[in-house]
């Protein structure tokens, strides 16, 4: 049996998981923090920037006690869109700016509007940059460290810096299609570069590292290792979840983010689907809400109970919650593009001001929000057969009973795991087998629920959502 992991580097942890190459049977795992300097204040601060070598402290604790004994081959998931900038020498300019910094909203705005609006982005590299996006931070790092800029010679992402130090430095620097389409400055349409528009944010060019296919290995390390492309961790997730064309994935934070496997890429002038590559060799429409769990969190605290104590509610009344209506726009809304709009709770009437009609209002609400997100995709022709639910909110009673009707679609629940890793390990196991397929792996001990004859209720929720979206916002579009 051979044995392959998956590393996967988030804004906080690093996480390790062992498994079979050939089922995907998780053997070992261990997670271990990202070590960052004390601030001395109660609550810990956000972590926005971060020295790497923090990731490789992380990692190291993580491998410990054995996680990593008998491994053949390692797949490398880290979060999207950050920038680590190396000088000439390959020595790194600054701490590594991460997917979650706020500074760089104002310099997206201006190279949006530098190339001409959205539609020219989206022409260009199949998104429109949002302060997230490595070239929005190339951007900030020119107008706000000018010095340190000038310095910038090579921009990795964090997988991208992971993988070289796993190798042992080589000369050659290496990253996927996956995650290179987040930086806005490669196109997933033409599988090319963009160095104008790092040139347009930084003030000159770079080095940038070559992109690998899904199954090609970046190399292997000083001890024999195979070390797999990586990705980033949506990209991964996809891959260790098992989602192929016709799948959905619903990730429920407190923000939404609903993403489909397809075999074309979606170029959307207006910016609301961003067009990522995944690690298959397919696309990976996204299309993102910016009310998701938090809606939940803020019912239940308004009706006094916890989240598990709010799903209780809502299945203790019925479709429709009795004719309330809640359009969750607690923080605007991007999906439909509503940046400034405000929460509506409709239909309120004596029979129906009870807690546990509150309580299914908001949690139609918030899946009629993602469903609005899911439509966005399905309208430009991609096929939703079945939607796989992640997120600790995907865990609730209701939520689970409730997606499906208002989907319109079977809905996967996943068990509890670390599917990016998992990802990463499973793109080990492609590498390592030299297949035109990655291995197919289970998730045995997944949950499907049917919509069954229910559907029609469902129906009925998403159009008296509808009609109160229309009263209130006429002006909403997707």
């Amino acid at each position: 049996m051979a044995i392959v992991a998956g590393i996967d580097c988030s804004s906080q942890y690093t996480k390790i998981v062992a498994c079979d190459a050939d089922t995907g049977a998780v053997l070992r795992d261990n997670r271990a923090p990202h070590p960052v300097p004390a601030t001395g204040a109660e609550e810990p601060a956000r972590v926005t920037e971060i020295d790497p070598q923090a990731w490789l402290h992380s990692l190291g604790s993580a491998a410990t006690g054995g996680t990593l004994e008998g491994v053949r081959a390692i797949g490398v998931s880290a979060q999207q869109h950050g920038l680590v900038g190396l000088d000439a020498g390959g020595v790194l300019v600054r701490p590594a700016l991460l997917w979650n910094d706020p500074r760089a909203s104002g310099a997206a705005a201006a190279l949006v509007d530098a190339l001409g609006g959205p539609a020219a982005w989206a022409q260009a590299v199949g998104a429109v940059p949002s302060g997230a996006y490595t070239v929005a931070k190339l951007r900030w790092l020119a107008e706000f460290e000018p010095g340190s800029a000038k310095r910038v010679a090579e921009v990795l992402l964090p997988h991208d810096w992971l993988v070289w130090q796993l190798l042992g430095h080589p000369k050659r620097r290496t990253t996927d299609r996956g995650d290179a389409s987040g930086t806005g400055y490669w196109s997933p349409v033409t599988g090319q570069y963009r160095p104008d528009l790092v040139e347009l944010a930084l003030g000159h060019e770079v080095r940038l590292p070559d992109v690998l296919g899904p199954a090609e290995p970046a190399g292997e390390t000083p001890e024999g290792l195979l070390i797999s492309a990586g990705t980033g961790d949506t990209m991964a997730a996809a891959l260790g979840l098992g989602v192929g064309p016709g799948d959905a994935v619903v990730s429920l934070g407190s923000t939404g983010t609903v993403f489909a496997v397809h075999d074309e890429p979606l170029v959307d002038a207006g910016g609301m689907i961003s067009c990522f590559a995944d690690a298959t060799g397919h696309q990976l429409p996204l299309v993102g809400t910016l009310n998701a769990a938090q809606v939940l969190r803020s019912a239940a605290a308004l009706l006094g109970v916890d989240l598990e104590g709010l799903s209780e509610l809502a299945l203790q009344s019925s479709p429709g919650s009795y004719g309330l209506v809640l359009l969750p726009y607690l923080e605007g809304e991007r999906t439909p593009h509503l940046p400034h709009a405000a929460g509506t709770l409709a239909g309120l009437r004596a029979e129906s001001m009870r807690r546990e009609h509150v309580a299914r209002a908001a949690v139609e609400g918030m899946l009629c929000g993602i469903a609005d997100a899911l439509d966005v995709l399905r309208g430009r022709g991609v096929a939703v057969r079945r939607v796989f639910l992640v997120g600790a909110a995907g865990r609730l009673a209701a939520v689970q009973h409730i997606a499906p009707l208002v989907f319109g679609a079977p809905v996967v629940i996943p068990p509890p795991g670390d599917y990016a890793a998992r990802g990463g390990a499973r793109q080990a196991a492609w590498a390592l087998a030299g297949t035109a397929e990655p291995p197919r792996w289970e998730l045995p001990d997944a949950v499907l629920v049917e919509p069954g004859e229910d559907i029609a209720f469902g129906q009925a929720v998403r159009q008296q959502y509808a009609a109160v979206r229309e009263q209130m916002h006429p002006e909403s579009r997707y």
